[in-house]
């Protein structure tokens, strides 16, 4: 599923994450505003979200697992795909950590023996960005400075997805109040 650039999608999520970074969280970078709202789009899709799979094909939904498939000493085939892997990670980890921190800090207890449960999501998240930035030859040199960018502001662009997520709560919260008004079942 592809969503075109004027979906209200795309338009409400550019606007949450342009207003939430740049005036609480003070990410004052249009381009990572920009890449974060096309995370969040491309995320709707949970199909998306779990995209990675391993040599054999069988769907990666952890952390640890991921990070062994970006090795090119271990799973990883080219450094490209190194490259893929570890970006999908750093955008995972950003999704996860700033739209559910509750979930991520449950780790340790809900996922036990896996070995997510002692994955640092923001120290990953960070390093994959910073090993995406630094392929900054040929085809990735323009959007190498982006991925160094994100690495260093990372936990900035954590707390401002939370916020992001707080304004969409927000939204929803008042929809349904005017759903339930209009049903009549608030006056």
């Amino acid at each position: 599923m592809q969503i075109s650039q004027e979906h209200p999608l795309q338009r409400l999520f550019h606007e949450l994450v342009r207003e939430q970074f740049s005036l609480r969280a003070h990410v004052y970078d249009a381009d990572i505003a920009e890449y974060v709202s096309r995370v969040l789009v491309d995320f709707a899709d949970v199909e998306h979200l779990y995209r990675i799979r391993n040599a054999q094909g069988r769907l990666l939904e952890d952390v640890a697992e991921m990070l062994v498939e970006s090795n090119p000493l271990l799973n990883a085939s080219s450094f490209d795909r190194e490259r893929e892997v570890r970006k999908h990670v750093g955008d995972f980890t950003l999704f996860f950590s700033g739209f559910f921190p509750e979930l991520v800090a449950s780790l340790p207890r809900v996922r036990w023996p896996s070995l997510d449960a002692v994955i640092d999501y923001v120290k990953a998240g960070k390093e994959s960005y910073a090993v995406v930035a630094a392929f900054n030859l040929f085809e990735y040199r323009a959007e190498a400075p982006l991925f160094r960018r994100l690495s260093e502001q990372f936990e900035q662009c954590v707390f401002g997805l939370n916020l992001v997520k707080h304004e969409i709560e927000g939204l929803q919260s008042g929809s349904q109040r005017r759903l339930r008004t209009d049903l009549g079942l608030e006056s």
